[in-house]
Order: structure tokens, then C-alpha cells, then sequence
């Protein structure tokens, strides 16, 4: 008996391993799919009538309709247009952008206004992204979207760390990265590398000091080229370069009638 079990037990593996060997020839001979990322032209069809719709809606706030890198639709809008426009794009039952994926910033100083702050916001509803961008300068304060989302709270008090972009109405705008009693911004183009203090730890003191900083080395060279000066193209271009402007109902040419 115990014979017939170990011989049921054997014939048994030799045919699974048949069909495993089978399964995986199978599996190889089938043809590879394409790894090349194909723009889909319904999709950015239907973005670009949505953000058609935004404009039409929010004419005052909404400048331009615009796609960067093929399918991804951008709205840029007047500074003072964040709450309105990002309340629109969260409760319009056509848009439902209810998910605040991130707000970040962007200094170009050459720019009148230097600075740039995008908001990135995904629609689980109809499985969509779109970024709204807007810009400000040192002085200007643009609204905080805290009141509409409150995700923004941190995300604002990176932006106003690192570039000194200040937000109006904010629960609590302070600094989140950098120390306290910092002086600067360190995103900012114009801001040294080495900073402006040095930070080490003091044994006769016994806690941590800061002192101006100091470059010890008499000799050394420092040719450090930064990406802002190896790309001075860059530094002339506008906030709409580079990208495939949506046309606007309203600025469609209007054919004369003979």
C-alpha cells in the first residue's frame, strides 16, 4: 500500500511539473506589449473641454488653458482667483476635484513676478488630474486654500519656508523646515549655497550655537555652475513657454460672411 502511494505521489509530480513547463512556454511565446507611453486623444479631447468649461465659468480668474507634456491640463489663473477657482474645481458636480495631491512653488526672479505656486488636484470621480497655477512676487500675499482644503495647512508653511511666499488667512503660517530664528529662504535663486550661519555644537557651552558662516579654507576655489547659469534660456522664459495653449471659445477667429 505504501508502495502505491508513493508511486501515485511521484506520477503526480512528474505531471505537474509537465504542466508548469507547458504554462511557462506558453507564457514566453506570447507576444510583448509596447512600453512607449501613448498620448490618448479622447482623453486630452475631453480635458480640454472641461477646461474650456472652467473658462467659460470663472472668465474672470481663468487666463489661459493650457497641456504640459501632452495630456496633463494646467489652468492659470489671476492671483486673486485661488479660493474661487479651487472651490470650483472641488464641489462643480462636472469636475469633483475633491483630492489635493500637493501645492508646491517656483522662483524664477528674471520674471516680474518671480514666483510661481501650483496646485495639483486628482478627481477620483472621473480618474483625473489637473494643476492650477497662479504667481505672486515678494510682497504680494496670495490667498490660502486652507478654507476650501485643509491639507494645504503644511504645504503652504513649506512654500512661505522655502521661498517667503506669504498666505493670507492661514491658521498657522510659520516655518516647518528650517530652524527657528532662520534668516532667508533657501529656494530662492538669489540665496547664497553656504548659507548665511553655520550650526555646530559648543562642548564648553554645551549646546548647539550658531555663527556667521565661515569658509576656512584661504585657498580653495569654488567653480561651482549651477543649473541657473548653465540654462540662461530658461531665465527669459514666460510662465506659458513650452506648453500647447487650449483655444478658448471666445477666442476663436469669427469668419466674415461674404
Amino acid at each position: 500500500m505504501l508502495r502505491n502511494l508513493v508511486k501515485t505521489v511521484a506520477a503526480t509530480a512528474r505531471s505537474g511539473v509537465i504542466v508548469r513547463a507547458s504554462s511557462t512556454t506558453a507564457a514566453t511565446e506570447q507576444p510583448k506589449k509596447e512600453t512607449i507611453y501613448k498620448i490618448d486623444e479622447q482623453k486630452v479631447e475631453r480635458l480640454a473641454n472641461f477646461g474650456r468649461y472652467a473658462a467659460e465659468c470663472l472668465p474672470k480668474f481663468v487666463q489661459q488653458v493650457q497641456f504640459a507634456g501632452g495630456d496633463e491640463l494646467e489652468l492659470l489663473i489671476h492671483p486673486s482667483g485661488v479660493i474661487p477657482v479651487l472651490s470650483f474645481l472641488k464641489g462643480n458636480h462636472s469636475a469633483q476635484f475633491t483630492n489635493l495631491i500637493f501645492i508646491c512653488g517656483v522662483d524664477v526672479p528674471t520674471r516680474q513676478n518671480r514666483f510661481e505656486v501650483v496646485y495639483a488636484l486628482l478627481s477620483t470621480r472621473f480618474n483625473a488630474r489637473i494643476r492650477v497655477r497662479t504667481y505672486t512676487d515678494e510682497i504680494a500675499p496670495l490667498e490660502s486654500a486652507n478654507s476650501v482644503f485643509q491639507g494645504a495647512d503644511w504645504f503652504e508653511r513649506e512654500i512661505y519656508d522655502m521661498y517667503g511666499v506669504w498666505f493670507n488667512n492661514h491658521p498657522d503660517l510659520r516655518r516647518i523646515l528650517t530652524d527657528y530664528g532662520f534668516e532667508g529662504h533657501p529656494f530662492r535663486k538669489d540665496f547664497p549655497l553656504s548659507g548665511y550661519n553655520e550650526v555646530r555644537y559648543d562642548p564648553e557651552l554645551k549646546r548647539i550655537v550658531y555663527e556667521p558662516t565661515e569658509l576656512a579654507q584661504e585657498f580653495r576655489k569654488f567653480d561651482l555652475d549651477t543649473p541657473w547659469e548653465t540654462f540662461p534660456a530658461f531665465r527669459e522664459a514666460s510662465i506659458t513657454s513650452g506648453y500647447k495653449k487650449v483655444e478658448l471659445k471666445s477666442e476663436t477667429p469669427v469668419e466674415k460672411k461674404a
